[in-house]
């Protein structure tokens, strides 16, 4: 909640020198490119077997997907009510 009310804050305010404010600055397809490099680097630390640069590479990740939540004025709590809606039920893929 800190995290999410601190970029928000970033997003209203845009400080000078703030990374939040950089990145909002240059837009949707900046973060989402950042969010591509995030991913990859999870991938790579999750074939390392190394926990705590998985758990770093995950952090970014998040964050970077936070910023872009703010960019695009979703609510992160969207996230986490379709995680809720998911519980427990199964959906079909076509891998089966």
């Amino acid at each position: 909640d800190e995290l999410v009310a601190t970029v928000a804050v970033r997003a209203r305010e845009m400080p000078e020198g703030s990374y939040p404010t950089k990145l909002l600055r240059e837009g949707v397809d900046r973060i989402g490119r950042k969010i591509g490099e995030e991913a990859a680097e999870v991938i790579i630390a999750a074939k390392n077997g190394v926990a705590d640069e998985l758990a770093w590479e995950v952090a970014d990740l998040w964050y970077h997907s936070l910023v872009l939540l703010t960019a695009v004025g979703a609510d992160p709590d969207m996230v986490w009510q379709q995680l809720r809606s998911r519980h427990g039920t199964r959906r079909e893929t076509s891998n089966g």
